[in-house]
């Protein structure tokens, strides 16, 4: 079995390393996080975690993040490609409060467990399994989080960066495989998983992106709350982000338009050939009406003809 079909069906390890961990402390920190992100930071309570976006004033998607409630400080976990924003963004609005922000994406590791069978195999070594979504359990000298990045279910597993070789030789002697990175980018597109800085960018509102788990919308106020209210009460949501599949061996690039006739109906983000479904997988923004009536759709000036529709 391949380390790409373990991934798919039982479970394998991806590095995560190179994920952005900012540690936040001071004793305004659950404050300050609460205004500056759309989910109820203020209500975390050591063990816990949530998923959450950072907003302009315009409402757009400066970036998301999981929180861990560490007890005395809460982790932001990021993309790695935006570790460096939010952190600007962050210490921009600290004036006179107590925050300290730390960058340590260097000194501590990431490795997600992930797979149908991920939480099995991680009970089966000694791993813990968090019970709740988002939640964590101590783990070493570190902590392991039960997110997935590629798979709907799975676990994050942080450890100080010294102590990477040992873990990923436990995995690695248990017989679970590491999945490289672009595996696991053909699994999380398979299984219809939005990355940011692929499927969500500062182009998109919350609402567009369908993934209002990273929302809480009585929570009061924060930056570009106005514009995630004014949106929802009037519930204009034109577009929306869907996977789509597409009869070919060959992906197409971010931004190519799907045609229901000759109407624009959607629009490509990410795609990728998955060789176990014989198709390319892809998610995109999906006119709202398309999504409803599910429109025969071919691939824009495509010659001949190359379809696509909606799973």
């Amino acid at each position: 079995m391949t380390s790409y079909e373990a991934l798919r069906s039982e479970a394998a390890w991806i590095d995560l390393s190179s994920r952005g961990k900012i540690r936040v402390t001071g004793d305004d920190r659950a404050r300050l996080l609460h205004a500056m992100t759309t989910n109820h930071i203020s209500g975390m309570q050591q063990g816990e975690g949530l998923y959450a976006f950072f907003l302009n004033a315009q409402g757009r998607i400066l970036a998301d993040a999981f929180v861990y409630d560490l007890g005395e400080a809460l982790l932001l976990d990021t993309e790695p490609e935006v570790a460096t924003k939010v952190l600007e963004h962050l210490d921009k609005y600290i004036i006179a409060d107590d925050v300290e922000l730390d960058d340590q994406t260097v000194s501590w590791t990431a490795i997600g467990l992930e797979g149908p069978k991920s939480l099995e195999q991680a009970t089966a070594r000694g791993i813990p399994v968090p019970e709740k979504r988002y939640g964590w359990l101590p783990y070493g000298k570190g902590f392991v989080g039960r997110v997935a990045s590629a798979t709907p279910d799975g676990l994050r597993i942080f450890v100080p960066a010294e102590d990477k070789a040992e873990l990923a030789g436990r995995l690695n002697s248990a017989a679970i495989p590491q999945a490289a990175a672009d595996e696991a980018r053909t699994v999380r597109l398979e299984n219809g998983i939005p990355r940011y800085g692929d499927d969500i960018t500062e182009r998109f509102l919350v609402h567009e992106t369908q993934a209002l788990h990273g929302v809480h919308f009585s929570k009061g106020c924060y930056l570009g709350q106005e514009i995630v209210e004014r949106v929802r009460s009037r519930g204009q949501v034109h577009r929306l982000l869907a996977p789509i599949r597409i009869k070919s061996q060959h992906p197409v690039a971010p931004r190519t338009k799907l045609l229901a006739g000759d109407a624009a109906a959607a629009e490509i983000t990410s795609s990728v050939y998955s060789p176990a479904l014989r198709e390319v997988v892809a998610l995109g923004y999906v006119r709202a009406e398309a999504l409803q009536c599910k429109p025969a759709l071919t691939v824009a000036e495509s010659a001949p003809p190359i379809e696509a529709y909606l799973p």
